[in-house]
């Protein structure tokens, strides 16, 4: 791609299911700025932390730019040869179940769709699944369950227009910011608003919380099914939609009542005054949203948690109504997407049931297929059982890092390792799943592909390039595409673009339909590719004829549901104005690029034109895709589930923290995002660390039957006693002992298949380090010899965190992370146990270690910023060696909002200086005022500030 221009492309977030519109900048040098696109239905101009750092991370350092074969650079026609060769082989000699795709949430539509087409249409197995079965395959199982179909039945509006939002198994604050602050927007306006959070743990999203139900892990079945009782109880019910549009009422209501309230409260660690309360409100408000995420579907009984919450909705006809209804938010970028093209192990493309002969025989002939795969594939970790025990001989890897999410990690690393053939596509040349494939096929990044995504509210948008793709990566739909061509069915893979891709998807989708499935964007069947350059995002259902397939909808034009005039995907910057600086988006009133009543914007240069509906929600009257057109109740008994034991007495709980995602391939390159939590950490509630011996910043172990992990000791009330949690960020390319769901039972959800990575027994123990260590580096080391370390980027360098349990020749150990060369300044107290070490090169940091016989106390962030400062003044040096500013120079302590990287001292100085609110600190510091994340934190150090005033 040559850029002779400076240009502004629209295109959309890889990070979580939010679906966030970005405005990527690239200047006529090459220079990458994004911003939040104002124009974008889902986030208004708004973006969180991960999101506005996305310049950060797409240089080229450590990309997989050409194909390999064992190691061995090599070009494609090779390796597609060898892949095409060997799939052909097996399937020849062992037949289509021996082999496998393992694909990911990550992958575009268009990717996904050729991937699924290949193995149940052509290869006639249907040995493909995701990483989304990690994410939302409980939710998909429950959706299909209770409406006969995967359907999302609301949309983000009605975060906005409920009365009543309760959170469950959701920390939207860190893990959907953008969704979290459109609802901080919406209750500044309505203050009348309520929000239940429904967690374990306090997490920062009890910020907005006005009652928050510390329940019991696992406890949601018995509180959702205690409250459908309730409800029946206290005459809370919609009988007239219960009547019309429901069947199974009366077997869910009996089932629910089989705990009275003592007994829902021993299930849920609730209690009884908690839960009447809760129940009470839900009962009394009409207008209720239940947003639930990975703590509701990460569980053995994932699915029934699922029709749980369903039940309660459907029972008071609070679904498909503007501010009510249940609302599963995903977590990955196309997560929706995949559930679209069938690509799971148990679903047919276009909401297609693989069980039903019809819908196999329908795409068999619509794909002029020699087969359709005529029984459900192998879930993720069946997947990987079969791999490990023989069945599954040659496996594809696309996206995705198994090695690292899959509960069971180290028997999942073993079974890849030991698989007679594994190709890994990636865009990176290391991580802990790429080092064992046989061939490494280098794909196209973000930035560098063009296709479509599908966030959580239905909500189909372009992903564009604006980058020219590096090496010789190649989009990963054009990779399957020519493996299928080898493999002898070029005919149905000579697609030449992703807009050729989306229309066969979009046919098919109408192919037959009439209104008999939810997945219909046929109006999109014949579109081209100049029409699809310039698609704008668009809900689904988009039939191909004018009249709607459901009652409470309307069709959207096929530019998108943004009316004209229509805003350029791609404007010069000759063209266009954009502000220099990030715009800092309000977050009191209306949010960013919406005006007053959540009508859409007026862009420059024209009016938007209103449909006279504008509703894109399902099942307000019924119609649900159920051969009676009826939903259906599920009957839910609660079952106690108590995994833990004498010898693993705490629940293990993991998840996600605010400025990393995943496994780090892509927020590991940002400096910025990495200072916030720089190093894999155990939550740990005071009474069980007293219990225990450990202390805030010891290292600790955390085991379970299947294995353990070092990580840092966070000691706080925040979570709930008798359980810990860790993080699932931390791989071997960042960390020596932290890939967390090693520790993970491979314990599944009877229905969805998907794991229970959320409660895990576990015991906690103090490391006996006898030296810490912090270190930062210009340098990445080339290894570290060390019991625990932690490696993290910074703006001009490394930062390392380690751990000993014995000692070393510090002034050798120094030398193996800060090499030979150059000068070395140097600070021993040998009684003390304390070792400092500085070295220079010319007037630049080489790197300084900082050793102690108790966690390090050093001025972390300056100390890090130093290593991009000059350093001629020799007697200034010192300043390194003692690990804290001297004179007038600032240290901005740990990075609280990484946005505008303002640490917790500046916050304190602020408070001190008289900003008594977060409203003060934005004004005073910027600090949350872009994405909102960081808010609640700025509010716990306000409060405890406060705190220390009154004492």
């Amino acid at each position: 791609m040559q850029i002779d221009e400076a240009r502004e492309v629209r295109t959309t977030c890889p990070y979580c299911g939010v679906g966030c519109g970005v405005l990527a900048k690239v200047a006529a040098d090459g220079e990458i700025t994004v911003r939040g696109d104002p124009d974008h239905p889902a986030n208004f101009g708004r973006l969180c932390s991960k999101g506005s750092a996305l310049a950060e991370t797409i240089d080229l350092d450590g990309r997989l730019l050409y194909p390999e074969i064992h190691g061995r650079r090599t070009d494609w026609d090779e390796a597609l040869d060898l892949v095409a060769s060997t799939f052909s082989q097996t399937i020849a000699e062992h037949g289509p179940d021996a082999v496998a795709f393992y694909v990911s949430g990550q992958l575009l539509t268009e990717d996904y769709y050729v991937a699924n087409k290949l193995m149940k249409g052509f290869i006639g197995s249907a040995n493909i699944d995701t990483n989304s079965r990690l994410c939302m395959a409980s939710s998909v199982a429950g959706h299909r369950r209770a409406f006969g179909s995967d359907t999302v039945p609301g949309n983000y509006e009605d975060l906005e227009l409920a009365d009543l939002i309760v959170l469950v198994g959701s920390n939207l604050a860190w893990c959907h910011p953008v969704l979290y602050q459109r609802i901080a927007a919406a209750r500044e306006k309505r203050p009348e608003m309520k929000v239940v959070l429904i967690d374990p743990r306090r997490t920062m999203t009890s910020d907005i919380a006005d009652m928050h139900l510390a329940i019991a892990p696992d406890g949601d079945v018995a509180l959702f099914t205690g409250l459908l009782a309730y409800l029946g109880q206290h005459n809370a019910l919609d009988r007239t939609y219960i009547t019309a549009h429901t069947t199974g009422f009366g077997q869910a209501l009996f089932a629910a009542s089989a705990l009275d309230l003592a007994g829902i409260a021993a299930a849920t660690g609730l209690s009884e005054d908690e839960l009447a309360r809760f129940y009470s409100l839900f009962a009394a408000t009409a207008k209720t949203v239940t947003v639930y995420s990975q703590g509701v579907n990460q569980s053995s009984s994932g699915t029934d948690k699922v029709n749980a919450i369903i039940n309660c909705h459907l029972a008071t006809g609070r679904i498909g109504k503007p501010g009510a209804g249940p609302f599963s938010v995903t977590g990955q970028p196309n997560a929706m997407g995949g559930r679209e093209v069938g690509g799971m192990a148990n679903m047919l493309a276009a909401h297609m049931e693989i069980e039903n002969p019809e819908h196999r025989e329908r795409m068999q002939r619509f794909w002029n297929a020699p087969t359709v795969a005529e029984k459900p594939g192998l879930k993720a970790v069946e997947m990987f059982e079969a791999v490990a025990d023989g069945r599954i001989k040659a496996l594809w890897i696309m996206a995705t890092n198994p090695v690292d999410s899959m509960p069971d990690a180290d028997a999942v690393e073993a079974a890849i390792k030991a698989c007679p053939f594994v190709v890994v596509s990636d865009v990176l040349g290391e991580t802990d799943t790429v080092r064992h494939a046989h061939v490494r096929l280098p794909a196209a990044a973000w930035g560098e592909k063009d296709g479509t995504v599908t966030n959580s509210e239905r909500r189909i948008s372009r992903q564009r390039a604006f980058l020219a793709r590096p090496g010789e990566a190649r989009p990963d739909w054009w990779i399957i595409a020519e493996v299928a061509k080898r493999m002898g069915f070029g005919e149905a893979f000579s697609h030449v673009s992703p807009a050729d891709i989306f229309a066969e998807h979009a046919a098919l989708s109408t192919f037959e339909n009439d209104g008999a499935r939810d997945f219909d964007i046929g109006a999109y069947g014949d579109i081209g590719a100049e029409t699809y350059e310039d698609l704008l995002p668009f809900q689904w259902p988009a039939p191909s004829q004018g009249t709607p397939l459901w009652p409470a909808g309307h069709l959207p034009l096929k530019g998108g549901d943004w009316m004209s005039p229509q805003v350029s995907p791609i404007v010069t910057i000759a063209e266009k104005a954009v502000p220099a600086k990030l715009p800092i988006s309000p977050l009191e009133g209306e949010m960013a690029g919406r005006p007053e009543g959540g009508a859409w914007r007026q862009p420059e240069g024209g009016a938007w034109r209103q449909p006279e509906d504008k509703s894109t929600r399902f099942f307000a009257n019924g119609n649900f895709y159920t051969p009676d057109g009826k939903a259906r109740f599920i009957a839910i008994r609660p079952a106690a589930q108590t995994r833990t034991n004498p010898d693993y007495p705490l629940v293990l709980n993991t998840g996600r923290v605010r400025d990393h995602w995943h496994t780090m391939t892509r927020t590991g390159k940002s400096p910025r995002l990495s200072q916030h939590m720089a190093e894999p950490f155990v939550e740990i509630h005071p009474a069980d660390a007293q219990h225990y011996g450990i202390g805030d910043a010891d290292i600790v172990r955390v085991s379970t039957a299947y294995g353990e992990v070092l990580v840092r000791a966070l000691v706080t009330v925040r979570q709930r006693r008798g359980s810990v949690f860790v993080p699932m960020h931390w791989t071997d390319q960042f960390s020596g002992r932290a890939r967390i769901d090693a520790l993970v039972a491979p314990t599944t959800d009877p229905i969805s298949g998907q794991p229970a990575s959320k409660n895990v027994a576990a015991r906690i123990e103090r490391f006996a380090a006898t030296a810490f260590g912090f270190a930062v580096l210009a340098e990445r080391p080339a290894s570290i010899d060390a019991d625990y370390w932690s490696l993290a980027r910074s703006p001009a360098g490394w930062r390392l965190e380690i751990a000993l349990q014995d000692s070393r020749d510090w002034t050798g150990f120094a030398a193996s992370l800060l090499g030979l060369e150059g000068e070395t300044l140097a600070y021993h107290d040998i009684a003390g146990g304390h070792h400092r070490f500085a070295r220079f090169a010319g007037s630049r940091l080489v790197g300084a270690l900082y050793l102690a016989p108790t966690p390090v106390a050093v001025s972390r962030g300056w100390a890090v910023e130093q290593l991009g400062a000059d350093h001629a003044d020799r007697q200034a040096r010192l300043a390194i060696v003692a690990g804290r500013p001297g004179g007038k120079s600032v240290d901005r302590g740990a990075i609280v909002c990484a946005c505008f990287g303002v640490g917790a001292n500046q916050i304190a100085d602020a408070v001190r200086g008289g900003c008594t609110s977060v409203a003060a600190i934005g004004a005073a510091l910027h600090a949350g005022t872009n994405c909102g994340s960081c808010r609640a934190e700025i509010k716990t150090i306000i409060d405890g500030r406060r705190l220390q005033a009154a004492e």
